[in-house]
């Protein structure tokens, strides 16, 4: 059982015991101590010379910027390298952690497309990756333009161990959907929420239809109103550099941010009738109740039911 004492603010034994991104390791210089918060506590985290990954609790002995070796006792943080981030835990978290296979295909373009701060909880980003409806108003030109606004029937389902929430059969007519996109194009998705604060859709790929380019979104919680969103893209496209890549994607979140922070309450509500659903909510409503389910109250407003 994790102890609860390892965290001031939060004592929700579900969230202490996921794992969270604080970093990409290609963006650290080796052997120097970098700062973030997680749970409402000061983390450093640090990629060392050798290669090794280290997080843990910050001490003022070690402060950011300064060498990991510098003097002082660490508590270190339970740690690993997963799609190229420092993930780390406070409590006990799961030997198991989810795939992304296409990370890991030789002819991917792996782009990690920056940490964002916004405020507004995990669950409320991970809600919003999700939805369709809002393409043809928030992103349009891009993701979405009017008229074509319906949002077609989708399946979404639990996986067999209930670990995953997946929609499929999501199509959606975009005028821009990636940067190597030619024109606009019917996009197929399928979206995987395989964590609380995590979701992965894949999407058709403008240059091999039997294929899809993967995008992630990894929250870290900063507080239960304030998250870092980690930013991935796996794809297709040799075409475009980094820069453009990463640029095109802080454009469409650039675009998701003042919506996300202008969402009230910060927090995501669990309650089945706290905020009215659509048809093109389905996945909505099966993550809050997932959720729920799992007895989350970190970031989120629990049910009352």
């Amino acid at each position: 059982m994790t102890d609860t004492s390892f965290a001031d603010s939060c004592t929700d034994p579900v969230a202490l015991d996921l794992w969270y991104p604080v970093g990409a390791i290609v963006e650290l210089t080796p052997d120097h101590v970098y700062e973030t918060r997680l749970l409402e506590e000061d983390v450093s985290y640090a990629v060392g010379d050798d290669g090794s990954i280290h997080a843990w609790r910050s001490v003022p002995t070690i402060p950011a910027g300064s060498s990991f070796r510098a003097g002082g006792e660490i508590d270190e943080l339970t740690v690993r390298n997963e799609f190229g981030y420092i993930w780390t835990s406070y409590g006990s978290p799961s030997d198991e952690f989810f795939p992304l296979d296409e990370f890991h295909e030789p002819d991917r373009h792996n782009v990690w497309a920056g940490s964002i701060g916004v405020h507004t909880s995990a669950p409320r980003a991970v809600e919003n990756f999700l939805d369709m409806g809002h393409f043809p108003y928030v992103h349009s030109g891009y993701l979405g333009i009017e008229p074509h606004t319906e949002v077609k029937d989708y399946d979404v389902e639990l996986t067999p161990d209930g670990r995953e929430i997946v929609a499929t059969r999501c199509e959606f007519f975009q005028p821009m959907g990636a940067l190597n996109a030619l024109g606009g194009m019917l996009m197929e998705y399928v979206y995987r929420v395989p964590h609380p604060y995590c979701a992965i859709l894949y999407k058709s790929s403008p240059i091999d239809e039997s294929r899809s380019d993967a995008i992630a979104i990894f929250g870290q919680p900063i507080d239960e109103e304030n998250t870092r969103a980690h930013m991935l893209l796996s794809l297709l496209d040799e075409e475009n550099e980094d820069r453009l890549i990463k640029r095109f994607q802080l454009l469409i979140f650039g675009q998701d941010k003042p919506i996300l922070e202008n969402q009230h309450p910060k927090r995501l509500p669990l309650g089945p009738r706290t905020e009215t659903p659509i048809r093109s909510d389905k996945t909505s409503i099966t993550y809050r109740r997932w959720l729920s389910d799992m007895g989350l109250r970190y970031c989120v407003i629990p049910s009352s039911r």
